[in-house]
């Protein structure tokens, strides 16, 4: 039996205040796709799984002052907001990996909307993050986030203000490992639309009368798409085994 109506609602609240900032920017669940009411009642489901187990960290810090609580809302969410950003700036990476895949092997074909949210992406940008997407979730990455969840209130208490240089850093951090990850991706790339582009041009030096750009473009998409088929299933993987370690910044 509840004893503590109000106190049982507040806590509610500033559970829901770190979970719902951390499933505002969490890839998928905040994707253009998913209605707002399905979001808001996730985030609410999630939250009141949350309260029982952290009730006596949260409980005892919602039965303040009213400026006390307010401010601890506006930390609460920021809190929830940098730990979905950490697992948003990876899912982006791969679509930065995906724009450089397609410049390299000339696939330059017009955008298309995006599969996840109201934008513009080239089709194989849209492949790869929807399929990198897909195998995180086959992988319940979303276990992993709300383990960190719970986790975070031993690392970040509730109540004991927002630290902005950490939050930086560790945003950082994330952006640093996920830009080195997604280099060694689109590495294979890089390197053969370097050396093919590299060889297109000395031919063209010693054969100016050929229109260079059309007879060569059909092989470097070939070569390239060639390339992503026999490659695709080691860039997931090696996607995939790479966003534990980015988001517990290990």
């Amino acid at each position: 039996m509840i004893t503590d109506p109000q106190g049982t609602v507040l806590a509610l609240f500033a559970a829901f205040c770190r979970v719902g900032g951390c499933f505002m920017l969490l890839p998928g669940f905040s994707s253009a796709r998913i209605s707002i009411q399905i979001r808001l009642f996730l985030a609410i489901a999630i939250s009141m799984g949350v309260l029982p187990i952290m009730w006596d960290v949260i409980y005892p810090r919602s039965t303040g002052d009213l400026d006390g609580y307010l401010s601890m809302i506006a930390f609460e969410t920021l809190t929830g907001a940098v730990i979905g950003l950490i697992a948003r700036y990876y899912v982006l990476g791969l679509q930065f990996a995906g724009t450089v895949l397609t410049m390299m092997m000339g696939f330059n074909a017009p955008p298309t909307p995006d599969v996840l949210e109201d934008t513009q992406e080239n089709q194989l940008t849209n492949l790869l993050s929807f399929a990198g997407l897909l195998v995180l979730f086959m992988l319940d990455f979303h276990h992993v986030v709300m383990r960190a969840l719970i986790e975070s209130y031993n690392v970040m208490p509730i109540g004991a203000g927002f630290n902005p240089q950490s939050a930086l850093i560790t945003l950082t951090d994330t952006l640093s490992q996920t830009f080195m990850i997604m280099l060694r991706l689109a590495s294979p790339f890089i390197l053969y639309g370097l050396v093919f582009n590299v060889s297109v041009g000395l031919i063209n030096k010693l054969a100016p009368q050929i229109p260079i750009y059309f007879v060569s473009l059909p092989f470097i998409i070939t070569g390239g798409l060639l390339l992503l088929y026999f490659g695709i299933s080691s860039l997931l993987e090696i996607f995939a085994s790479g966003f534990i370690p980015v988001f517990r910044g290990e």
